[in-house]
């Protein structure tokens, strides 16, 4: 069954109401809850749409999203946690890195083509998970083969012959067993794998890595392959082995047409720095190159056909969600035609007191859920009392209104300098219990905080 014939059943967005994406989201993100409402609607209107006849499914597009807030407040990370749910190829491309058509640089559909690259390899990747255990047995055959080959000169219609293959066969199964614990981890056997094409460098100053990429792929499938004979340990041989018995029970084709499916029906684009493609009103200079990236993008988000290595892929139901701070600057600005394409516009708020604290303790990702469990492969337990919350999120909410307001990130550098020595002297810690309050917050941030040269490189 194919993504858009599961979908169109209801296989994934049954259960999945807007209120229960809401509260999925909730458990990563804190606050915020305009955005997450729209991108819930959003998603369960391709549910709907997948629900009505063909003649009708096709006049209905996705809403686009613009998002509005300053970094560091949620916006790429509702949209990455979006797709996670739903299982949606998604990338993040920044405007900022594209120019128009004719300037060097990348062009605006080399997203779409990321897209489908990044849609394939999901759908190889859930390929590979479903063939794991028969290549796995493959594999170990094939290292069996080389421990032990086979015996060739045995007749099987001689007793003697039949004996040795019965003992070829019990001393097989006791080399397996014993592949199978691990008992040849130290064994080293000559292999054959497929050498890569070097193609770095070919094409010069003109050239990219993307471009080195998609020729290596191209002359792979032309050339006929070279292989490189090499000395590895059993258990990688058993990796290389694994994935080359996997290759040969996968369907690329289907996969590729598969991967070109999801992209077109379910592909989520989100593109950070919008507004940093908003020319300041002059008709020169750079202006001219942001104005034509905006021109450039409106016919992808409008509805194209891209071509890519797997196939033409339309654009027409591909989900965009665009995200900016937008100081001083206003989705307004965008040229018309593009801002019509993004109808759905959402604000997020900065963060406050309030938010931080919740972010260090509420989500499955929280930050002092992360320290406490790294420190704990050290055998060191760390407790942080809930007094040292509410100092941990007034300085970040401090610093934050002082420096530049980088958001939740303001954490980040935070608890790293707070646990700098702990964790630097964790092998000796352990077996302690390390408690962490107010006290122990203030002594470690308090001067630097107060010192606001300092601050501004430290925190």
């Amino acid at each position: 069954m194919t993504w858009e014939e599961k979908s169109a059943a209801g296989e994934f967005m049954d259960n999945l109401t807007p209120e229960g994406i809401v509260e999925k989201l909730d458990e990563y993100i804190v606050g915020q809850a305009e955005a997450k409402k729209a991108v819930a609607i959003a998603i369960r209107n391709r549910w709907r749409r997948q629900q009505l006849p063909s003649e009708m499914r096709d006049e209905i597009t996705p809403k686009n999203i613009i998002m509005i807030g300053p970094t560091g407040v949620g916006k790429t990370e509702i949209a990455r946690r979006l797709a996670d749910l739903i299982g949606a190829p998604f990338i993040k491309v920044e405007a900022s890195k594209y120019t128009e058509v004719g300037y060097h640089g990348r062009d605006v559909e080399s997203m779409i083509r990321d897209l489908a690259k990044a849609s394939v390899a999901r759908i190889q990747t859930e390929a590979m998970r479903k063939v794991s255990q028969t290549a796995r047995e493959a594999a170990e055959e094939r290292v069996l083969d080389i421990l032990l080959p086979p015996r060739l000169e045995d007749d099987p219609d001689t007793e003697d012959g039949r004996e040795a293959a019965a003992r070829n066969r019990r001393t097989r199964e006791k080399l397996r067993a014993q592949l199978r614990a691990g008992g040849f981890g130290d064994r080293k056997i000559d292999i054959e794998s497929n050498a890569t094409l070097p193609m770095a460098g070919i094409f010069g100053a003109v050239g990219s890595d993307e471009m080195a990429l998609e020729m290596q792929d191209m002359l792979g499938k032309f050339l006929p392959g070279r292989r490189k004979s090499r000395r590895v340990g059993i258990p990688e041989a058993m990796a290389v082995f694994q994935q080359q018995e996997a290759e040969k029970l996968l369907d690329e084709e289907a996969i590729q047409r598969e991967g070109v499916a999801r992209a077109e029906q379910s592909g989520i684009i989100f593109i950070d720095e919008i507004d940093k493609i908003i020319g300041s009103g002059r008709s020169e200079g750079p202006d001219v190159s942001r104005e034509g990236v905006q021109r450039d993008l409106l016919p992808v988000v409008e509805g194209a056909t891209v071509v890519t290595k797997y196939g033409p892929v339309r654009t027409d139901h591909i989900l965009f969600i665009a995200a900016g701070a937008f100081h001083g600057r206003k989705p307004a600005d965008l040229i018309p035609e593009l801002q019509g394409r993004f109808p759905i516009r959402v604000e997020l708020s900065p963060l406050g007191r309030e938010d931080f604290r919740r972010i260090l303790t509420r989500p499955r990702n929280a930050l002092c859920t992360q320290y406490r469990l790294l420190m704990e492969t050290e055998g060191v337990i760390l407790e942080f009392r809930p007094d040292s919350l509410e100092a941990l999120a007034g300085f970040a909410e401090d610093l934050n209104r002082s420096a530049q307001d980088i958001g939740a990130r303001r954490l980040h550098t935070i608890m790293e300098k707070l646990l700098e020595d702990i964790s630097f002297n964790a092998p000796a810690l352990r077996g302690r219990t390390i408690a962490i309050d107010a006290e122990t917050v203030r002594g470690r941030l308090a001067g630097i905080a107060a010192n606001e040269d300092l601050s501004k490189y430290i925190l």
